[in-house]
C-alpha cells in the first residue's frame, strides 16, 4: 500500500453514496482519483441541511470536471441531464441561499489534513469579459500582461507546497463605478457590506478573511505589493498576527536596522541600495524547482538584512527583514522581499517566495481547466458559488492525480515523519 493510499484511509471511511446514483465518477478517475472525488465530496458538501442541495453540488462539481471547453452552466448541465439540469443548476448557483464560506473553510480544512500547506499565497487573477453586466467588470490595467484589458479582477488564496497549490478563498474586487452605482449593485445583488477599497486592500482582505477561519493553522502570507501602499499592507496583516512575505519595488524605502552594518543610521534607503552595498553577504541558496514536472534542483544567490520600515512622528519602527536574490551577480536583485519572519534563514525564506511559481504552474494547468475564470452569469452571489466549486474541481484534479501520488510519497511524507 503505497503512502498516500494510507493517507486516504486515516481520513474516515467514505460511503459508497456519497456520489449520487445519478452521477457517475468522473470519467477516467480510477482508483486513487475515485477515491479523492469521494473523500473531497463528503469534506464539503455534508453542511447541506437539504439532500436535494448536496446533489446539486455533486452534479455541479462532476460537470466541472467532466465538461469540454468553457465550464458554463449550459456545458456544465450537458453531462447530467441537458435543459432541465440546467435550470436546476443555474438555480442552484445563482439564486440559491447558501453561503459559500462554510465550503471554503472546509476545503481549507481537508486540504491541510491530506497536504502540507506551507503559505497562503495571494494570487491575482484577471478574468476578462467582452460584456458590461458581469459583477465587477471595468477597463484595467494588468501589470503581468502589460496591457489594459476589459473585465473583472479577483484575488485568490491558494494553500501551497512544493507539491501542489489550491484556492481555497477569493475576493472581487468592485471598482468605483460598481461601488456607487445603486441600480448596478441591485442588478448584481452585490451584498450592502462590499464596500470601495484599492487593489492591495482587497487582496490583503482576502488573506484577512482566511486566517478568521476556525481550526485553520495560519501561514505566512505571500503577496505582492509593488503597485501599493507597503506600509498600510503590513500593518493590517501584523495586526490581525499573520506573518507575511511581500514582493516590493526595488525603490521602496526602507532603513538598515543591524547596527553592525554599514549604512546603519544613515536613514532611509532604497531597497536595492541597501542590497547593492551588502551584495558581499550574498550567499548560494537551494532550492526545487517542481514547476516543469519534475523536482529540479536550482540555486540562487540570496542575502536577507535586518531593515525597518521609516515611521513618521519618532515612532518605534518595527524589524522586519529585507530579501534579495539575484540571478545574474554583476546585475542589481532580480527580486526583492520583505519580511516579519526575522529569525527565519534566507533559506527558508527564499524558497517559501518558490511557492508564488507553483501557483502560477497550477493555475495554467489545472485551474483554467477546472473552470476557474469560466462564470457567465452576471450576479456577485453566483460569481461565489461558482468560483467555490471550481477551486473543489481544482483540488480534485490535483489530489486525484498519479503525480500527486509520486509527490506526495517523496516529499510531504518525509517533511511530515520529520517535524
Amino acid at each position: 500500500m503505497s503512502t498516500s493510499t494510507k493517507r486516504r484511509a486515516t481520513t474516515g471511511a467514505v460511503s459508497s453514496l456519497t456520489v449520487p446514483l445519478s452521477v457517475a465518477t468522473p470519467v477516467g478517475a480510477s482508483g486513487a482519483g475515485e477515491e479523492a472525488y469521494a473523500e473531497l465530496c463528503s469534506a464539503l458538501f455534508s453542511g447541506f441541511p437539504r439532500r436535494d442541495q448536496r446533489l446539486k453540488a455533486e452534479q455541479y462539481l462532476y460537470g466541472l470536471l467532466t465538461a469540454q471547453g468553457r465550464k458554463s452552466i449550459r456545458n456544465i448541465a450537458a453531462q447530467i441531464g441537458g435543459p432541465a439540469a440546467e435550470q436546476s443548476l443555474h438555480h442552484f448557483v445563482s439564486s440559491s441561499t447558501w453561503d459559500w464560506q462554510p465550503m471554503r473553510a472546509a476545503l481549507a480544512r481537508y486540504l491541510e489534513r491530506n497536504s502540507c500547506p506551507q503559505a497562503w499565497v495571494v494570487r491575482p487573477m484577471p478574468i476578462p469579459k467582452a460584456g458590461e453586466h458581469s459583477v465587477g467588470v471595468d477597463r484595467r490595467f494588468d501589470p503581468e500582461r502589460g496591457q489594459v484589458f476589459h473585465g473583472q479582477q479577483a484575488f485568490g488564496v491558494w494553500f501551497a507546497s512544493d507539491e501542489l497549490s489550491v484556492p481555497v478563498n477569493w475576493r472581487l474586487f468592485l471598482p468605483d463605478p460598481w461601488v456607487n452605482d445603486r441600480t448596478r449593485r441591485d442588478r448584481a445583488e452585490v451584498p450592502q457590506e462590499a464596500g470601495e477599497e484599492t487593489l492591495e486592500e482587497c487582496a490583503v482582505a482576502a488573506a484577512l478573511d482566511t486566517a478568521r477561519w476556525t481550526d485553520v493553522t495560519r501561514k505566512p502570507v505571500l503577496l505582492d505589493i509593488r503597485g501599493g501602499a507597503g506600509r498600510a499592507a503590513l500593518t493590517r496583516l501584523a495586526g490581525a498576527g499573520v506573518p507575511v512575505v511581500a514582493r516590493i519595488g526595488p525603490a521602496s524605502r526602507l532603513a538598515i536596522a543591524d547596527r553592525a552594518l554599514p549604512g546603519f543610521g544613515a536613514g532611509p534607503l532604497s531597497a536595492v541600495q541597501i542590497l547593492e552595498s551588502l551584495k558581499g553577504l550574498r550567499r548560494p541558496v537551494s532550492w526545487v524547482d517542481t514547476v516543469a514536472g519534475v523536482r529540479t534542483s536550482r540555486t540562487s544567490l540570496a542575502t536577507a538584512v535586518r531593515v525597518a520600515l521609516p515611521t513618521p512622528g519618532g515612532e518605534r519602527m518595527r524589524p522586519l527583514v529585507l530579501l534579495g536574490e539575484w540571478d545574474d551577480p554583476r546585475r542589481a536583485p532580480a527580486r526583492v522581499w520583505i519580511s516579519d519572519l526575522t529569525h527565519s534563514p534566507v533559506g527558508s525564506l527564499l524558497r517559501l517566495t518558490k511557492l508564488a511559481r507553483r501557483v502560477e504552474r497550477d493555475f495554467v494547468e489545472v485551474g483554467e481547466g477546472a473552470g476557474l475564470r469560466d462564470f457567465v452569469g452576471r450576479s456577485f452571489r453566483g460569481w461565489h458559488r461558482h468560483i467555490t466549486l471550481a477551486s473543489a474541481a481544482h483540488a480534485a484534479t490535483l489530489l486525484g492525480s498519479s503525480e500527486w501520488d509520486a509527490a506526495y510519497d517523496s516529499g510531504y511524507a518525509s517533511r511530515r515523519s520529520a517535524s
